[in-house]
């Protein structure tokens, strides 16, 4: 057998009642109760707010780490442990918080900072994001390139790249993508992540992580912007994410060549399965719900 990679989600998946059954069990309460001490509501934004309150970036992101770190901690007290792990896009701090380059409380804090200078950079711009299916990279970035200020932002998987940019363009950036034999489909996110629209949120976090160094991680955590294992310059590389594209595809290509064959989702959703499905048909997918029904199931 292989390694098992966890990794976790990032924005676009959450939905309110995210995280009910591993908020149930100790080990995942134990994490709720440490993240609501830090931020009041946190586990309520999970379990009951509206869909509109946490697509807001400042509610989504600490929402989503702290569901994210609950349920790895409930498949760690399972005997589930990630050989690896990596994480799309704010995912890359619940992941370097488990890979033990900070502790939860340290994760949660730079968690809510980041959330609050993203939607800071949100509001000062009406932008948006989405995904286009059915054309190869080199097609989306042709066609954003006939556009002002937009830009192929995650490389996800092969035949879907997602598009950051000004709102105004969209319509008939979605017409282009129409015209050339691709579907284009708007994100549940505010705002244009991992786009030059991020350069001054990227600034103030990397300030932020200067004041507060994270350390190298004890596991193998895998970077967003390398496609590689974290090596040096943790902070310099979480910070310069923010405003970079996200390169999942090339990332989970390099995992499965390190040994990883099983990958495990940690989040509200499985998106990031369907990803890896179509990045190698041949690796294992699964999501931390469905691994925690499997050991519920062994133990009855």
């Amino acid at each position: 057998m292989g390694r098992i990679a966890f990794v976790f989600s990032g924005q676009g998946d959450q939905h309110p009642g995210m995280g009910r059954e591993f908020a149930a069990m100790d080990a995942g309460k134990r994490v709720f109760d440490r993240c609501d001490s830090l931020r009041e509501g946190t586990l309520r934004q999970c379990l009951s707010s509206t869909e509109e309150e946490l697509r807001e970036t400042k509610n989504t992101q600490p929402c989503l780490f702290a569901m994210e770190m609950a349920a790895a901690a409930v498949l760690e007290e399972n005997g589930i442990h990630g050989d690896a792990t990596a994480g799309f896009s704010m995912g890359e701090v619940a992941a370097l918080t488990y890979g033990g380059a900070m502790d939860l409380e340290k994760g949660f804090r730079l968690i809510c900072q980041r959330g609050l200078l993203m939607q800071k950079a949100v509001e000062k711009q009406d932008t948006a994001m989405a995904a286009v299916v059915k054309l190869s990279a080199e097609q989306v970035e042709e066609i954003c390139e006939r556009f002002e200020a937009l830009y192929p932002v995650n490389f996800n998987s092969p035949g879907q790249v997602s598009v950051a940019g000004k709102a105004e363009v969209m319509v008939p950036f979605f017409e282009e993508v129409k015209k050339a034999g691709g579907k284009a489909i708007p994100l549940k996110v505010k705002g244009a992540f991992h786009s030059p629209f991020m350069a001054e949120a990227s600034e103030a976090f990397g300030d932020l992580l200067r004041e507060s160094p994270i350390a190298l991680p004890k596991l193998e955590v895998y970077s967003n912007v390398s496609a590689k294992p974290y090596r040096e310059n943790p902070g310099e590389l979480l910070a310069k994410q923010i405003s970079s594209p996200v390169r999942w595809e090339e990332l989970i290509k390099n995992m499965v060549a390190s040994g990883v064959d099983t990958f495990i989702e940690i989040g509200p959703g499985k998106t990031l399965c369907n990803l890896i499905r179509r990045i190698d048909p041949a690796v294992k997918v699964c999501s931390a719900a469905e691994v925690l029904q499997e050991v519920s199931h062994a133990e009855g």
